[in-house]
């Protein structure tokens, strides 16, 4: 009896994890600038493998598969924000953010006390950011 719970429970969080990456691929896929795909390809992603990897864990009850899944999750939840981070900040830098529906930046003003400034406001310069001086 237990068994067949428990099967049912992991059945549940695999299709849920199956929902949430299925959604992170159509944010992907149909939204329109580099931040929001970023957050399509992060957060809903990372939530859903969590939920996958719990299932299989649920669903096979061994300890090295638990082991296993909990190993990934660790691992993803570390490199995944770190990544979407580093790429946000080249998109940033390399102009390819949509500025006109952004409400605060913050980055922008960071970068400006640190010295730096868009190049694409001078003429003759590519789009990337550069140091003053």
């Amino acid at each position: 009896m237990l068994n067949e719970i428990l099967d049912v429970v992991g059945a549940l969080f695999l299709l849920a994890g199956s929902v949430f990456c299925l959604a992170a691929a159509l944010g992907v896929v149909r939204f329109h600038d580099v931040m929001t795909r970023l957050h399509a390809a992060t957060k809903p992603q990372v939530f859903g493998l969590l939920l996958i990897l719990t299932g299989v864990a649920v669903t096979l009850r061994t300890w090295h598969v638990v082991l296993l899944a909990l190993l990934t999750i660790v691992l993803q939840i570390m490199t995944a924000p770190v990544s979407g981070h580093m790429l946000a900040r080249t998109a940033y830098r390399t102009d390819q953010w949509d500025d006109e529906h952004a409400t605060i930046d913050e980055l922008g003003e960071d970068l400006e006390a640190a010295g730096f400034r868009n190049r694409a406001d001078d003429p003759g310069q590519g789009h990337a950011r550069g140091p003053l001086g």
